[in-house]
């Protein structure tokens, strides 16, 4: 049976490597960003659909899911960031971090989880972050909404495992992505040098962890955080 699954931040970066990968995987992928003109040429490129909205905005979220129809795999990939100490960041500026990564989670979630209930089988991932787990200095707001939702996760997780659906995090440490580079070359390095591996990460590895996640092999896999990180959880 062919799923249908929804990425939401698809257009580029981690979000596009787990769109192409599902794809790969046999399924049929829907792909979003907050421009058209992105998602379908990405979409086009990989052999996927495309469609436009802002997922910090929940209307606009929840009915363009709704004209999409059954979900069966959801990967909360959309996501925003800032750097700065949290005194020096404006009150706008980490409102909307936590409405796109977490506030859009919660939207996105909402929005599949009737029809999979209905189905008797779902998938839900999100992409989160080692900065929920461990912190992260100069990032405060996006570090919250990470680990928000971890623990927003294991709730779905314990909601809706009467309907085999399952529900996971994917954490992503470090990984080679135009957002991280426009970091200086002193902070790669710095964060680079907090994993194990001391290495960056690829977005085709975090893809991986996503691909598995949904997969049926780990049907019996729910309400965890897989870090991808080179052990960045680690410390030391």
């Amino acid at each position: 049976m062919r799923r249908t699954a929804l990425v939401t931040g698809g257009s580029y970066g981690i979000g596009a490597a787990i769109a192409e990968r599902l794809v790969a995987d046999g399924a049929e992928v829907i792909l979003t960003g907050r421009k058209l003109d992105a998602a379908r040429q990405q979409a086009e490129r990989i052999g996927a659909r495309a469609v436009a909205f802002d997922v910090a905005d929940h209307a606009a979220t929840v009915a363009a899911i709704e004209r999409l129809g059954p979900v069966d795999i959801l990967v909360n990939n959309a996501g925003a960031d800032h750097f700065g100490w949290f005194t020096q960041v404006p009150y706008e500026t980490w409102k909307r971090i936590l409405a796109v990564n977490l506030d859009g989670v919660l939207s996105c979630t909402q929005a599949v989880l009737p029809g999979m209930q209905e189905s008797g089988w779902g998938r839900i991932v999100t992409v989160g972050s080692e900065a929920g787990r461990i912190g992260s200095k100069g990032n405060a707001a996006y570090a919250a909404a990470k680990g928000a939702v971890i623990a927003f996760t294991k709730s779905i997780a314990r909601e809706n495992a009467r309907f085999a659906i399952t529900a996971n995090v994917c954490s992503p440490g470090p990984i080679e992505t135009p957002l991280l580079r426009e970091m200086s070359e002193h902070a790669i390095a710095v964060v680079t040098e907090q994993t194990q591996l001391k290495r960056l990460g690829t977005p085709q590895e975090v893809a991986a962890a996503v691909s598995f996640l949904v997969s049926e092999e780990a049907s019996y896999v729910t309400g965890e955080n897989l870090g991808v990180s080179g052990g960045m959880a680690l410390g030391g």
